[in-house]
This record gives structure tokens, sequence and C-alpha cells, in this order.
């Protein structure tokens, strides 16, 4: 902008200065409401990158510019949203809620649904920087819904006033751009039937890190030495805008730390050897898996190998509490109630996952009106039973190995990998998602020996 500036003749610039910041008045509007602003009381994320370069590049790479245009979004939103918001009257406009925080723009101007990403219009923006930095506070208590209070106009909030005076607009820092409220606005949702279908702020509330004072910002907006904008000042904190989260593998490698140890070091061909595993939340301030959790499914498989290259598969053990055969891996069935946006009847539905039979799952699966496993958290009216991992929450699982007689003598190699999928692959293959968005990606593993004798 300032270069775009020099440009101009100077009584232009004097006559912009004086008149066209004040042309149209800013007036707060709450996010939870659509309508009825226009796309032009936005910037372009472009035009802000002009100057904030380096936050620009950054976002540039994170999910937020891509919340709208992600193809898993883009398929659940046009496929199943819309789809069931026209098949079933009591489900009607019930789409329109999701571009709140998926393409706030288009929401809050009414252009709902908005173009499909491949049209290229501005709801492509997904949540852009002009939509965070035109939040002023939020309405209520409780963040959640969208419910952040916006105003447009060349005011921009931040945690941060800044040392130089942008040519561009004015800098007001506010202390929401430190509270983990402004993230809740969007990470925290709960649906018609009143159900929190989404809650990662809230668990952050209910955990030791909200208590220690560590915010979801030092995590995901991790501080720097860095310029906020090309003509700006260095700040020793600087917040990087990298938003780095589920989708980004380095952050989900390592979440959980999981070691496995045997009850006998020497057995032989016949006898029981169990097997514990230790899983440790050392790296989220909330539960993990969190988010989208109808979507995402995290495991832990445990398997045998002896020298000759045999290798057995060891399931988990029971442990008997209440839904717990929705937590061990099977070959049920589910989200059958797919079938009424997708307009088959009777659906059958597909397979609830696809891991190994026997393995741990740690989920939280939501039920849709009529008691059946759904990932539509739109047509949530209940939740099961909640087997994630918490925040500085160890589990424990065991396997109980009995020796097959086949088994090779000698060094046994038992190996304890826990996985994580965005999306399980059964409803992914399904709807003709890329496979690169539901690929297994191992977050941890480690291995023990057994000597088995002849």
């Amino acid at each position: 902008m300032k270069m775009q500036l020099k440009l101009l003749p100077f009584g232009i610039i004097i006559l912009f200065f004086l008149l066209g910041f004040n042309l149209k008045k800013p007036t707060p509007h709450t996010g939870s409401n659509s309508g009825p602003l226009d796309y032009s009381d936005f910037k372009t994320p472009e035009y802000c990158g002009s100057c904030h370069d380096q936050f620009y590049q950054q976002w540039s790479q994170a999910m937020m510019s891509e919340a709208y245009t992600h193809h898993w979004d883009e398929i659940e939103y046009f496929k199943l949203a819309v789809a069931h918001s026209k098949a079933d009257p009591a489900m009607e406009g019930m789409h329109e809620g999701c571009n709140g925080c998926h393409t706030p723009m288009a929401f809050l101007t009414g252009d709902m649904p908005p173009p499909r990403p491949g049209e290229g219009s501005r709801a492509n923006e997904s949540v852009s920087c002009e939509v965070c930095h035109l939040i002023q506070g939020i309405d209520g208590d409780t963040a959640y819904n969208h419910n952040f209070i916006l105003e447009t106009g060349t005011t921009k909030y931040s945690s941060r006033k800044g040392d130089i005076e942008s040519p561009d607009h004015q800098i007001v820092p506010i202390d929401l751009f430190s509270d983990t409220r402004i993230c809740g606005t969007c990470h925290n949702e709960k649906n018609s039937f009143g159900i929190w279908v989404k809650s990662t702020q809230l668990e952050w509330e209910e955990g030791p890190y909200a208590a220690d004072h560590v915010t979801c910002q030092e995590c995901h907006m991790p501080d720097t030495e860095m310029k906020t904008a090309k003509m700006g000042t260095t700040y020793p904190d600087t917040r990087t805008h990298l938003f780095n989260g589920a989708h980004d593998p380095g952050k989900v490698r390592g979440t959980i730390e999981l070691r496995i140890q045997p009850d006998i070091r020497e057995t032989v061909p016949g006898e029981v050897v169990v097997f514990t595993t230790t899983l440790f939340n050392q790296k989220t301030g909330h539960k993990f898996p969190t988010g989208s959790v109808e979507d995402r499914i995290v495991w832990l498989h445990v398997e045998a190998k002896d020298e000759a290259g045999n290798t057995f598969h060891l399931p988990v053990d029971k442990k008997g509490f209440e839904g717990e055969e929705y937590t061990i891996a099977s070959d049920a069935m589910a989200y059958q109630d797919m079938g009424v946006p997708l307009g088959i009847e009777n659906f059958e539905g597909v397979r609830r996952e696809d891991v190994p039979i026997g393995d741990r799952i740690f989920r939280m699966p939501y039920f849709d009106p009529q008691g059946r496993m759904t990932i539509m958290q739109w047509n949530t009216a209940s939740l099961g039973v909640d087997y994630r991992i918490g925040p500085r929450e160890t589990k424990t699982e065991t396997f109980t190995f009995t020796l097959p007689y086949e088994i090779t003598p000698g060094k046994v190699t038992v190996t304890a990998s826990l996985y994580y999928r965005l999306l399980v692959k059964p409803v992914a293959e399904y709807l003709d998602v890329p496979a690169e968005e539901y690929a297994a990606l191992e977050v941890n593993s480690h291995s023990t020996e057994i000597t088995v004798y002849p």
C-alpha cells in the first residue's frame, strides 16, 4: 500500500486521507448473523500482504487460507451439507452456518451457498486477514458459532499497536487477541440439537494449560524475532501466523509419547505374555484428537515379529466400560445417514473404520437422531463415550499374547504404533476424497523384545 500511495499525486493523497476514510461509516456486525455486508468492505489478503509480507506468506501456507477451498471441506459442504439442507425440511438452511467459519466473508455478505472454489470467487479467501483483524469483541461470555463482533472500516484490531503508525489503517490493541476466546469463536460449535460438536477451546479451558496461562497462541502462533510489516519495527516477540495444527504432520508427530513393555522377558511357545502400553499426551493443550472429531481417528496397533519374519497381530484387551465397542476396531457398518444427502434410499453405510480389527481407537463417536454413528456433525443428536487422550493425560492399554506353537524361537520384537487420520478411510474413499487427505500418519512408535526358547 505504501508503494501504491507514492504513485498518487500529492493532492489526491491529501483528499483521500481527509475524505476517503469517512465515505462509509463502519458499523459493528455480529458474526452469528449473515448479511448485509459486501465483499468490497474487506481488503484482500494480497492487499494486506503488500506490507505485512511475512504474515501473508505464513498465512498462505496455513489451513486458514484453505478453510473453504480445502478438498474435503468442499466435498463435505456441497455433497453432504448443502444437499442435506435441500433434501430434509428439518435441515433447511443448516448449511449456511458452515460458512461463518469456513468463509466468513461469504457468510457476512449473504453469499450462500458461495460459488464452488473452482469459480475463483472471493469466498476462496477463506479466513482472511481482514476477517480476524476487524474483530473487536465477542457476543456473550462463551465463544462459539462465529459469535465475534466485527466492524468494517480502516480500524484494525490486534494485540499490539506498534511503534510506527501505519499509512493505511489505524491499529487498536485489545486484550481479545491474546485471549483464547478469539479462537473459540470458530473452534467451538454447538449444533441445532444443542450438542457441542466442536469444543477445542472449551477443552483447553477445562485443562491444565489454562491454569498455567499457556494459550492457543503460544503453540499455534509461536512468537519470534520478526518485523510485523516491511516498514515496521523488529520485535523480539512477534506472533507468527503459522496456525500449524492437525493438518501439519510436523505438529502431529510426537504429540503422544508411547512406550511398551512385557511382564516377562523369557518364555516358551504356548505361554502367555502381557504387554502394557503407556500413552502420554505431552504436547496438546486440548484433547487428542480434537476439532472435527466426527471425522478423525487415532488408533494403536501392536504387532509381534519373530526372527523368521513371521508377524502376529495383538488385539487390545477389553476394559469393559460403556461404549467400548466404538473404541475397538471392527468391521461394523456406519454413516447410514449419508444416504439422505446422497439421495440413496436404505443406504447401508460404509465400514466404520478401515484399521486392523482389534486395535484400540481413541475417539468420541457422534450419533444421528436414529442412534447411528455419523460424520455429519450438523446431524449429531448425541455423543458417545469420550475416549480421547486429554492434555497431560496418561492412558494404559494391555495386550495379552498367547505365543503360538509355530513361532520361531529366538528374539521376538513387539512394536506399538500410534496412527492418526484426518478422515476415516471408508468415508473418504466412498466420497472420492483425495488420498493425501486421509493418509495414515504415524504419531509415534516404540518396540520391546522378548526371548522365546524352543
